[in-house]
C-alpha cells in the first residue's frame, strides 16, 4: 500500500488489489483564482491517469477539474461514484468521457476484486455543491479513509470496519470568510484568528476520533498568484490566516502530542508498509518551507509561470450584450416563486453591485420577501455582495448554476451583512435550478417534523407531500396514471398499490388510498392545490 501525493486532495493509491486516484485538479479554479499549492502541474499525470479507479468527492473545482480529467485520466477507469441525491456529478463525468460507474449506497462495503471500498455521502444542502464524500478502501491488509473536505458528525461507520492505516484529512480553510468583509482590520483579524483556530480543533478531533495509525494533512490549501488577491498567501507571519501550510498544521499537531502526522508534496510516495511509514519527497520540502522568504520566492516563480492562463481566461468574461438586471429577473423569478423556506430564512433583502468604471455600475436587489428581483432602490438589506461586472456577465452567460462554486469561493468580491451568518443566503446561491432548488427545500422541509409527516391527497390516494427521490412537492409535480403516480420533476415512478419504486432500487412511496392510515405518516393535511396541476396553481 502507497499513497502518492498529487497535490491538494489529489493522491494515488496504490493497493494489492488495483489503484485509485482522487480528485486530481491542476487547472486554475474559481475565476483564476485558487492554484495548487505547491505547484503540481509538472507531475507525470498521463502516468497517474492510468489508475483502475477514479474518485471525485465532490464538484467544487478544486475537486473536479473537467479539463484535466478529459486530457490526462484513462477513460477506462472504473468512476467511484457517491451516492448523491441528483445525477450533476455522474452526468458532469460522463461528459468527461467515462462510461463505468460503481455507485454503492452510502455507507455500504462494497467489493471490486479484492479491494473493498465504501463511500459515505453527505447529503444536505450546506455540504459542498449538494453533497460531499469520503472514501474508505481495503486492501485485505490496509485501510484507508481519505475524508478530505466532508465532515461527518461522527466517524463510526468507518472505526467499525476496523484501524485505519492512513487517514488523509483537511486542516487549511477553503472559504472565503473573513478577508472578502468589509470590516475593520482587527475584527476581521481577531475573526480570521478563531476560525484558523477551529479548523486545526476540528481536524484534530477528528484525529482523536479515528486514532489512525498515520495522518496525512490534504486538501488544502490553496495559493493565490493574481495579485489583487495575493494577500491571502500564508507569507506574511500572520496567525490569523485561515490558508496554512502543511508543516504548520503538522507543527501544530506535534505540539498536541501527535508524532504519526506525514508531509505530502506532490510526487511525495508514503509507503504504508513499511515500517513507521517513510515518506520520499521529490525534493527537499525546506526548499519551500525554509521561511516566509522562500514560500514568497517559491510563489513568486510560480506566478510567472502559471498566470498567462488567467489572463488569457480574463479576456473573455466580460459581456457587454447581457443586461443583467433582465436575465437575472427571468432567471431567478421561478426559483424565488418555490423557495419557501429559503425565502423565510432569509426574510429581506440582498444586494448585488456589479462595479464597473467605464461602463457603470449595475445595482439590483433580490427580495426574498416579495419573491422578486429588481433594480436597487435605497432599501435596507441583511447582505450587501459587490463584484466586477464582468464576473456576473460570466455567470449569466455560462447560466451557472451554483455561484458559491465559482464567485464566492473565488473570493472575487466583497460583503457586509446585517446579523449573524445566514446559511440561507448561501443555499440560495448554490441552488440556482429548479432541480437543486426543488431538493434543497425539501430537505428544510424534513427538518420540520410537522411537515416531514404531512401527507397530501391526489386523485383517490393519500401520500407524503415529498417525493422519495429528490423531495420535490408532489402537490406540485405529481401525477396519477393507472395506477402509477409520476412525479413530472424527474420522471420517476411509483406503483400505487404497495409503493414500490419502479425507476430505481428502494426510494418507495409511503401510500394509502384515500382515508386510510398511510404508513409511518401523519393525517392528510388539506392543500387547497393538492389536486390541480394547472399552471396557476404551481405558480402560487
Amino acid at each position: 500500500m502507497r499513497i502518492t501525493g498529487l497535490g491538494h486532495a489529489s493522491v494515488y493509491l496504490e493497493t494489492a488489489a488495483g489503484s485509485v486516484l482522487t480528485d486530481p485538479w491542476v487547472n486554475p479554479a474559481y475565476f483564476g483564482s485558487w492554484f495548487p499549492f505547491p505547484d503540481n502541474s509538472q507531475l507525470d499525470w498521463d502516468t497517474f491517469g492510468k489508475a483502475d479507479y477514479l474518485f471525485v468527492s465532490h464538484l467544487h473545482r478544486d475537486h473536479f477539474d473537467p479539463e484535466h480529467l478529459k486530457k490526462h485520466v484513462s477513460k477506462k477507469a472504473t468512476v467511484l461514484l457517491p451516492e448523491f441525491p441528483t445525477s450533476e456529478l455522474e452526468d458532469a463525468l460522463r461528459d468527461c468521457g467515462f462510461t463505468s460507474f460503481v455507485t454503492p449506497r452510502s455507507g455500504d462495503v462494497v467489493s471490486l476484486d479484492g479491494l473493498d471500498i465504501m463511500i459515505q455521502a453527505l447529503t444536505s444542502p450546506t455540504d459542498g455543491p449538494i453533497g460531499d464524500s469520503a472514501l474508505w478502501l481495503s486492501d485485505g491488509r490496509y485501510r484507508v479513509l481519505n475524508q478530505n473536505d466532508a465532515r461527518p458528525s461522527e466517524l463510526d461507520a468507518f472505526r467499525e470496519l476496523g484501524p485505519v492505516d492512513g487517514y488523509l484529512i483537511q486542516f487549511s480553510g477553503a472559504i472565503w470568510f473573513p478577508m472578502v468583509y468589509e470590516l475593520p482590520a482587527r475584527a476581521k483579524q481577531a475573526l480570521g484568528l478563531t476560525k484558523r483556530e477551529r479548523q486545526f480543533d476540528r481536524t484534530l478531533r477528528y484525529i482523536d476520533e479515528l486514532g489512525a495509525k498515520f495522518v496525512f494533512p490534504t486538501a488544502g490549501p490553496p495559493c493565490f498568484l493574481d495579485e489583487e488577491l495575493w494577500g491571502f498567501n500564508d507569507i506574511f507571519g500572520d496567525e490569523s490566516n485561515i490558508f496554512p501550510d502543511q508543516l504548520v498544521y503538522l507543527d501544530y499537531l506535534e505540539s498536541k502530542g501527535h508524532d504519526e502526522g506525514r508531509l505530502l508534496l506532490p510526487g511525495s510516495v508514503a509507503t504504508l508498509d513499511a515500517e513507521g511509514c517513510p515518506v520520499e519527497h521529490p525534493y527537499d520540502p525546506a526548499t519551500i518551507y525554509a521561511s516566509n522568504e522562500a514560500k514568497t520566492a517559491y510563489l513568486r516563480e510560480m506566478q510567472t509561470r502559471r498566470m498567462p492562463e488567467v489572463e488569457a481566461a480574463k479576456a473573455g468574461w466580460a459581456h457587454p450584450e447581457i443586461d443583467i438586471l433582465a436575465e437575472i429577473t427571468e432567471w431567478f423569478a421561478p426559483l424565488l416563486a418555490e423557495a419557501d423556506h429559503i425565502a423565510g430564512g432569509i426574510d429581506g433583502g440582498v444586494r448585488f453591485t456589479c462595479e464597473d468604471a467605464e461602463r457603470g455600475d449595475v445595482d439590483i436587489l433580490i427580495d426574498f420577501v416579495a419573491r422578486e428581483v429588481r433594480a436597487y432602490a435605497d432599501e435596507k438589506v441583511r447582505y450587501r455582495f459587490r463584484t466586477r461586472r464582468a464576473y456576473l456577465e460570466q455567470l449569466i452567460a455560462e447560466h451557472e448554476i451554483d455561484w458559491v462554486n465559482s464567485l464566492f469561493l473565488s473570493c472575487r468580491f466583497s460583503a457586509q451583512r446585517i446579523g449573524p451568518y445566514n446559511e440561507f443566503v448561501y443555499v440560495f446561491f448554490k441552488c440556482l435550478s429548479e432541480e437543486r432548488l426543488n431538493y434543497a427545500e425539501g430537505w428544510f422541509a424534513e427538518q420540520n417534523a410537522a411537515e416531514a409527516s404531512e401527507t397530501i391527497t391526489l386523485d383517490g390516494w393519500d401520500m407524503q407531500r415529498r417525493c422519495p427521490h429528490l423531495k420535490a412537492d408532489l402537490s406540485r409535480f405529481g401525477t396519477i396514471d393507472d395506477g402509477v403516480m409520476t412525479c413530472q420533476m424527474h420522471g420517476w415512478k411509483w406503483r400505487l398499490s404497495d409503493g414500490k419504486c419502479l425507476s430505481s432500487v428502494g426510494h418507495d412511496l409511503r401510500c394509502a388510498p384515500q382515508g386510510q392510515p398511510v404508513p409511518g405518516m401523519g393525517p392528510v393535511a388539506h392543500d387547497p392545490h393538492s389536486d390541480h396541476h394547472d399552471e396557476e396553481s404551481v405558480g402560487n
